[in-house]
């Protein structure tokens, strides 16, 4: 857990991102969110990892609305600069292009605060399926169906691309693993996926699980101190 001073940090840093929210200040938000779950998560303050994941969801929410905002797609063709600069709006990468180059893009983007979404495609598949790939700590990725004109898509096609995206992602997260190394799992993929609402609200259940798993194996170790206390004075 958090030593105090950590915490008395990390609760500052939840303020902070409440204000910046309620400011309207939505890159502000997410970026003091993001950096207070990933001090919770390092020291497995669940409780504080819950209640952080909303405020931070709601700012990426909002980003992602005035990104949408956009009437159309941009496709990102011909060479990457180092600090390539992205207008609000939809944008999509192609080959040769690839998704370390979506996640650069993203990053620059939000570093910048511009309303961006970012998505990069592979080649079509055989079965003429266009895979839509994610970098991060984990590799995501959703093979969906080609949007109607293939070389302009709509905003609704990008946007359910991104939605399959992030569901892709949920469905990574073994179920068969303890709560805790779920929460894990869930952090890495919202690190490659981080627009996508159902992945936030997972984690949020994760954190709930892990809270009650951690908290029942305490008691347990807790009842098992104390019996073997009572055995030894009972000697």
């Amino acid at each position: 857990m958090l030593s105090p001073a950590k915490a008395a940090r990390v609760d500052e840093l939840m303020e902070k991102a409440q204000a910046a929210l309620q400011a309207g200040q939505w890159f502000e938000a997410e970026r003091v969110a993001q950096r207070a779950l990933e001090v919770s998560h390092q020291a497995s303050d669940f409780g504080r990892m819950r209640r952080i994941l909303m405020p931070l969801l709601e700012a990426r929410r909002q980003r992602m609305q005035a990104a949408a905002n956009k009437a159309k797609v941009t496709w990102v063709r011909g060479e990457l600069t180092e600090d390539h600069l992205v207008a609000a709006g939809l944008h999509m990468l192609e080959p040769p292009h690839v998704g370390a180059d979506a996640r650069r893009i993203r990053l620059t983007a939000l570093r910048r605060e511009v309303p961006a979404l970012i998505l990069c495609r592979e080649p079509t598949t055989q079965l003429g399926l266009v895979p839509i790939v994610a970098i991060g700590l984990i590799t995501v990725r959703a093979r969906i169906g080609p949007p109607e004109h293939a070389d302009k898509p709509s905003k609704q096609w990008f946007l359910r691309a991104l939605e399959l995206l992030g569901d892709a992602a949920v469905g990574m997260i073994d179920g068969g693993l303890d709560a805790v190394r779920q929460v894990d799992h869930a952090m890495s993929l919202i690190d490659s996926v981080p627009d996508h609402e159902g992945l936030h609200m997972t984690l949020i259940r994760l954190c709930e699980e892990a809270e009650r798993e951690t908290r029942d194996a305490s008691t347990a170790r807790d009842a098992k101190a104390a019996a073997r206390v009572t055995e030894r004075a009972s000697d």
